[in-house]
């Protein structure tokens, strides 16, 4: 009988997850432009556009309880967000030749700035962020389609 409660319950963490790596990724990229002062690109500004509003659509959908219509919402911009970050990572990496980016003026999509542990990239970190959420929501997604 406990078993629905335990559903929810499973649901609702699954998305607090969610909420939880979409508010240190917004403040790790608000830390890497305001307090080391690195300059955003334009595809960093695209993903950033994905990214923010999730902060606030997961919180609308954890309370008072968990809300399933939050993933319509949230899903296409974890896969928008997703795309342009895994262009920006092939771009960065020179898989994507130069001359084809959008990044023609102002600061240039493949500058080098931080890389974890030597080869894990600002765009690579993002390509993670918005991949586990997109996994995390298509989870939900089938969860609560049952």
């Amino acid at each position: 009988m406990s078993h629905p409660d335990k559903t929810k319950n499973t649901n609702w963490t699954l998305l607090f997850l969610c909420w939880l790596l979409v508010s240190v990724s917004a403040t790790i990229s608000i830390f890497f432009s305001s307090v080391l002062e690195y300059q955003p690109c334009v595809l960093c500004w695209y993903q950033r556009i994905c990214l923010f509003p999730l902060i606030f659509i997961f919180a609308a959908g954890l309370f008072p309880a968990f809300d399933k219509s939050v993933i319509k919402y949230a899903l296409p911009l974890t896969i928008a967000g997703g795309l342009t970050a895994l262009y920006h990572t092939l771009l960065y990496a020179g898989i994507i030749p130069e001359n084809i980016q959008p990044c023609s003026q102002g600061v240039s999509c493949t500058e080098k700035y931080f890389e974890l542990f030597g080869f894990i990239s600002i765009p690579m970190m993002s390509f993670f962020a918005f991949s586990f959420l997109t996994a995390l929501l298509i989870i939900l997604k089938r969860r609560t389609s049952k």
